[in-house]
């Protein structure tokens, strides 16, 4: 297999994969050079890779043990022939929902921090798209957290928040789920605020979601005032890199030190994601509480 070439995309993290076929086989040492490419950029992309879902599942096999998607507001998986492919697309077919999440905006988040060991990472492969919005955006939470204040570093250092189980990214309510007016009483696993990442050992920023989040110990106003400060300085734009999407791109994300979000399109457009995420692990504090 001839040697990879890796682009940066943007200052903050992302970067093209070029010089590889998805397809194929993949030797340990482009795999090894391409894990090395993910660590530094957190998020690489993959034009042209026109594959099928056994190839995707291939693919993703190769980054660690598969996890099956979160629970979707149908009650069963999207795909019966491949379970651990979950569907993002607004298309209908019957009046029933092929996939996930429909054409609206999908808010910042980090996948499935509600439960105790989140997902590792995600793939993502355009299957179709349409000609204009749907674009998603990642931040990088390494960033985010290096560049807080010295004062706010202290102040969250060992604080956990409450990551809620309630509603997917596109404010859809989970399949036996009930709304939540508390966010003191939001169902879901509780996380530091800043984690210390498995592989590279950095601090970052784990936010998870802010709808019905909450941070444990604190007075619930002076909760909503401390996320609402955090999420602003994990969203800036300096921190983001863009993806405008094109027919057979594969992005593969590591879900533990990137946020991401999705622009809403037009309903009448037609676009089919196929996902698949990485087995992962509890999440350790990057600092003990005092």
């Amino acid at each position: 297999m001839p040697r990879i070439s890796v682009t940066k995309l943007a200052p903050a993290l992302g970067a093209e994969v070029s010089g590889i076929d998805l397809h194929l086989p993949i030797d340990e040492e482009t795999l090894s050079a391409l894990k090395d490419a993910w660590a530094s950029h957190l998020v690489l992309r993959f034009r042209g890779q026109a594959l099928t879902d056994p190839q995707l599942l291939a693919f993703s096999r190769l980054l660690g043990p598969l996890d099956p998607p979160g629970p979707n507001p149908y009650g069963k998986p999207f795909l019966e022939d491949f379970p651990e492919i979950n569907v993002i697309s607004n298309v209908k077919v019957g009046g029933a929902p092929i996939g996930n999440l429909g054409d609206g905006e999908a808010v910042w988040h980090c996948d499935m921090t509600y439960v105790e060991a989140p997902p590792r990472a995600a793939l993502l492969h355009a299957l179709e798209i349409p000609s204009s919005g749907g674009d998603t955006f990642w931040s990088n939470m390494y960033t985010a957290f290096e560049t807080l204040p010295d004062a706010m570093k202290k102040r969250i250092a060992g604080l956990r928040a409450i990551h809620d189980a309630t509603y997917n990214s596109a404010g859809v309510m989970r399949k036996g789920m009930s709304e939540v007016t508390d966010p003191r009483k939001a169902p879901g696993a509780q996380h530091p605020l800043v984690i210390k990442h498995p592989d590279t050992g950095r601090a970052a920023l784990y936010l998870g979601r802010r709808r019905n989040s909450y941070v444990l110990g604190l007075e619930l106003e002076e909760s909503e005032a401390l996320l609402d400060e955090l999420w602003a300085h994990a969203s800036r734009p300096e921190f983001t890199f863009r993806q405008v999407w094109q027919q057979h791109d594969l992005i593969l994300w590591d879900n533990r030190c990137t946020l991401h979000r999705r622009d809403a399109f037009d309903p009448a457009a037609r676009r089919v994601m196929h996902r698949t995420q990485i087995k992962g692990t509890p999440v350790a504090p990057a600092f003990e509480a005092a």
